[in-house]
């Protein structure tokens, strides 16, 4: 606790700093400024901060900030950039990160392969701890399963094969072994693991709301069987349960381009329920408290905590209101803690 009110003493402090520096160079440039004993140059701006600080800042952060502000002092930097947090580092450093009397950082990997193109971006991205993998989908179509044990990876351009669609959320279906992906009409389903023939999967259509995010409800009762969480456009939550006999059973007649072959969504049996008045913006199940979570930027429902039985029998759910809505949410076990960012 004592640790605590000295940094924070010490964060006004530096707060108090920036801001006189800030004044100092905007007289400056208007002409305004003369030189005095008060004046705050690189020499005294890195002492400050190191008897405020001591180790916790590197010398090369210091001088970043400094820069910074003294640049463009209209924009001024986030405190954390003075730890070396927000900036950029050499992709040759490789040195075990050491700890930080403010914050514990972890050593970052860079993966060198290009899975997406220029103008694409990544939507989604999971990982699969028991199975070492990472799976992305770029909003224009590419998925990809990243192998850590085995140091490879393979993806599936699925914009190449299909009508031109955006990809807006994905995770993977443990038990059935499928990475699960949504775009505005559609719900992916794709069979990563690697064959002698192409990549293969199914289709299911048509959804007739935008689908924006997507989950797993990861139980383990069935090992046959999926079930997944869809958020959309309307505010709507939907429940999708499928099974390996699914894939025999409710194939259409259409014919795709691809090995995709096409599930018809009527044949499936999808609860849905309206939890919000906007867009869903995220939506996770969290097993430890068996209940799932949606947020939204609806004011009023914005962000739900319930049991997914709710969704087929509409009784009152647990809600949380936050002006302008909440746009992503975490739960941590260990503090049993849920926090929102609105």
């Amino acid at each position: 606790a004592l640790e605590l009110i000295d940094f924070k003493n010490a964060l006004e402090q530096f707060h108090d700093l920036v801001e006189k520096m800030i004044i100092q160079k905007t007289k400056e440039r208007s002409g305004l400024y003369t030189k005095d004993d008060d004046e705050i140059d690189y020499v005294k701006f890195y002492r400050t901060i190191r008897t405020l600080f001591g180790p916790a800042v590197k010398d090369q952060d210091v001088q970043t900030f400094f820069s910074k502000v003294m640049s463009n002092p209209e924009e001024r930097p986030e405190w954390p950039e003075i730890f070396g947090c927000f900036t950029g580092e050499s992709v040759g450093m490789s040195s075990p990160s050491k700890e930080n009397m403010i914050f514990l950082v972890s050593e970052k990997q860079q993966i060198t392969h290009s899975v997406v193109k220029r103008k694409d971006v990544i939507k989604g991205i999971v990982k699969v701890p028991l199975l070492h993998f990472t799976v992305t989908a770029s909003q224009k179509g590419v998925l990809t399963v990243f192998n850590k044990k085995r140091k490879s990876f393979f993806s599936y351009s699925f914009y190449f094969h299909q009508a031109p669609t955006w990809i807006n959320g994905c995770d993977f279906l443990p038990n059935l072994k499928y990475v699960v992906a949504v775009t505005e009409s559609t719900v992916i389903l794709w069979d990563y693991k690697p064959k002698e023939t192409q990549s293969d999967g199914f289709v299911i259509k048509p959804m007739k709301n935008c689908m924006l995010c997507v989950c797993t409800v990861t139980m383990a009762d069935d090992l046959a069987k999926d079930t997944i969480l869809m958020g959309d456009d309307r505010g709507y939550i939907y429940l999708l349960t499928i099974t390996s006999d699914d894939f025999i059973m409710k194939q259409s007649k259409d014919r795709e381009e691809s090995q995709f072959k096409a599930l018809d969504s009527e044949s499936f049996d999808i609860p849905k329920r309206k939890l919000h008045d906007d867009w869903v913006g995220k939506i996770r199940y969290f097993s430890s408290l068996k209940c799932f979570g949606s947020c939204s930027t609806d004011s009023n429902n914005s962000f739900i905590l319930d049991d997914i039985k709710r969704l087929e029998d509409h009784l009152p759910v647990k809600e949380f209101s936050v002006p302008k809505g909440v746009n992503a949410f975490t739960y941590c076990g260990k503090a049993n803690v849920i926090v929102t960012g609105g």
